[in-house]
């Protein structure tokens, strides 16, 4: 059985930004008003910061300064805590390890929201809109929230939005597989911001493939998982700076 994981490079990374990007155009992702953003109802699936300090200081002395950044997309976890305080399992895990969420059946509590150590999770409190010429690129392959690929697909007001790996892709992929008539590939399946990670600092793939590039960096001894004693067993791995 698939196992998907994902793996980020920490000292690869160059803060460009470009995985934020590629997952709001990807996904559909609304922008808000500033004044929205400013009550931190900003909703980025996939976002970067930089380190705080006291964690891990700049080096160096300017302009010739090192920063340190993180990324940080839905964490997949194995115990994902999200999935276990839903009260009518709008969250859930499949079998091959993606944790989704049902918009449909989603009732807008926000457990989910709190019970995230991750803090991955964004609640849409108002329909989604775009500036005219942002509309004109909203993902069409986006599956939307009945299930029909009519149009790009728009989280309606009052339910969780979330990181999900892309996984219309994987449906995509797997429907081309089988429309050839052969057997669907793994590498076949790559999320928006692995594929347009411009430090190539991302590595998607089946972490139960033993020779997959996913598989054999999680055994590297820089891997690490953020928030790693919290209990959920992240599957959105990191490899720390050298």
């Amino acid at each position: 059985m698939t196992d998907w994981c994902m793996v980020i490079d920490l000292e690869k990374c160059v803060a460009c930004q470009g995985c934020s990007i590629a997952c709001r155009f990807e996904n559909n992702t609304p922008a808000v008003s500033p004044q929205e953003s400013k009550n931190g109802r900003a909703i980025r699936w996939n976002d970067v910061f930089p380190l705080p300090l006291h964690f891990a200081p700049d080096q160096g002395e300017y302009p010739n300064v090192k920063t340190h950044y993180i990324t940080r997309p839905c964490m997949h976890c194995k115990n994902a805590p999200c999935v276990k305080v839903c009260p009518v399992q709008a969250t859930f895990t499949d079998e091959e390890g993606i944790v989704h969420q049902n918009y449909n059946r989603c009732i807008g509590c926000r457990f989910c929201t709190v019970a995230c150590p991750y803090g991955v999770r964004y609640f849409n409190w108002f329909k989604p809109e775009w500036e005219e010429t942002l509309a004109e690129y909203r993902n069409p392959d986006q599956l939307s929230v009945n299930g029909s690929l009519e149009g790009p697909a728009v989280r309606p007001t009052g339910v969780v939005e979330k990181c999900t790996y892309c996984v219309h892709r994987l449906a995509k992929a797997r429907e081309q597989a089988k429309v050839e008539g052969r057997d669907f590939r793994p590498d076949e399946y790559v999320p928006a911001c692995v594929q347009t990670c411009t430090g190539k600092a991302r590595f998607f793939g089946d972490l139960d493939d033993p020779d997959s590039t996913v598989s054999q960096l999680s055994k590297s001894l820089r891997a690490i998982h953020l928030l790693e004693d919290s209990g959920a067993h992240p599957k959105t791995l990191y490899l720390a700076e050298g």
